[in-house]
């Protein structure tokens, strides 16, 4: 089937219900797109579909006939995903990474449709986990892109205290947890399921 990309036409040869990420990652090469929890939980595989946001790992490729997909990697090349990589770096966003490629896409699909977003807007709109918790740079980052002062970045309160169990275990660090052994087996098994197939097909 045919993909259309970055504004570029891919001819792919992935089943139609692979999901996209993998069609993005390991067909096409483009790594820029990160894997999290394969749950479309974390938000690190978001990518823009029609101007939207998507989360890839559990979208089939066979779904984006017909769609335009755009990735980490042309980002800068429009002109408001731009803004939003200098404001990124101007805020020093980013520590190991890794889930920053998934909210540059969310805030850039959220600042094309509202050019100064609110509080609430930006509340709701930028939901993507970020373990190293750099939730108030983003913030932070976000305000100077919709032209708000908002809270003070180091005064703004990002997230409400977890919740623990028993003996003092943090409950959202064990779901965390247990969502990215859940999303790590899968991975696992669609691979293997992969590498079946195309030992069936050189039989």
């Amino acid at each position: 089937m045919e993909l259309q990309i970055n504004d570029k036409t891919y001819q792919i040869t992935s089943d139609a219900d692979t999901p996209l990420l993998w069609v993005i990652r390991d067909e096409l090469g483009m790594t820029g797109t990160k894997y999290g929890c394969g749950l479309a939980q974390c938000g690190a595989c978001s990518v823009l579909v029609d101007g939207e946001v998507l989360r890839s790992c559990v979208m089939p490729v066979g779904a984006m006939a017909g769609r335009k997909v755009s990735t980490i990697e042309a980002v800068s090349a429009d002109p408001v995903g731009k803004q939003v990589v200098d404001a990124w770096v101007k805020h020093q966003v980013p520590q190991c990474g890794y889930c920053q490629s998934g909210q540059v896409m969310a805030a850039t699909a959220l600042l094309k449709q509202v050019a100064q977003p609110s509080d609430e807007q930006i509340a709701a709109a930028m939901v993507n986990l970020c373990r190293c918790g750099t939730y108030n740079a983003i913030k932070a980052a976000m305000h100077d892109l919709s032209g708000s002062k908002g809270a003070p970045a180091a005064a703004a309160s990002t997230l409400p205290a977890a919740p623990s169990g028993p003996a003092g275990v943090n409950q959202t660090t064990v779901a965390a947890a247990a969502v990215a052994g859940i999303g790590a087996v899968a991975a696992i098994q669609w691979s293997r399921t992969q590498k079946a197939k195309a030992g069936k097909e050189q039989a």
